[in-house]
């Protein structure tokens, strides 16, 4: 029976969530399976990979061939890396203590890079966000400037209304004192005693 190690996709659309499982190459993808190995969630920032090691290590050495996206995960939870030190014990070439030495400086480097990566991408986001608060910042500014602007706009109308209308208050003042002015010359001249016509002889 070939021994496959997939992923079988679970959760709704547009949310994928895997799990990875041994199963028989000749079963459906979300059919039967002979061992659930762990779970893959790629929506999450970095994706979550829960994985028993021991027996995705022990699936693989005896001769479970993976799918590309299940080795690449693998190789991401160091099985692959496992695996190659304990071939190279098999052979020889180094003893178990030093395979153990150089798995764990692997896997020191791999969380070391990956730390760096997250403080990187945070780092980013800061830096973007930064920028961003810049740019409102300037824009709320300059919209402030622009409101100042009309206000000050609208200020300077209404005190120039204002000017207009007082000035035409003042002409209708003036022209209403010059009619009273020429009314009180005229009232004399017409209040004069008439001079009465000499009597006829």
């Amino acid at each position: 029976m070939p021994a496959k190690i997939r992923l079988q996709r679970h959760g709704k659309k547009g949310q994928p969530f895997y799990h990875i499982v041994v199963a028989d190459s000749r079963a459906p993808r979300d059919g039967k399976f002979i061992e659930k190995l762990g779970t893959y969630n790629p929506i999450t920032d970095p994706a979550q990979i829960n994985i028993k090691f021991d027996r995705a290590l022990h699936w693989y050495s005896i001769g479970a061939q993976p799918t590309d996206t299940a080795r690449s995960l693998l190789s991401k939870t160091g099985v692959m890396m496992k695996y190659h030190l304990m071939r190279g014990v098999q052979k020889g070439a180094l003893t178990e203590e030093q395979a153990e030495v150089k798995f764990q400086n692997w896997m020191k480097e791999k969380e070391a890079k990956m730390s760096g990566l997250m403080k990187a991408k945070e780092e980013k986001v800061r830096g973007e966000k930064k920028t961003r608060l810049e740019a409102e910042k300037q824009v709320n500014e300059t919209r402030a400037a622009e409101l100042a602007k009309k206000r000050l706009a609208e200020i300077e109308a209404q005190k120039a209304e204002e000017a207009v209308e007082a000035a035409a208050e003042e002409a209708a003042e003036a022209v209403a004192e010059e009619a009273v002015e020429a009314v009180a010359e005229e009232a004399p001249a017409a209040d004069a005693p008439v001079e009465e016509a000499p009597a006829e002889a």
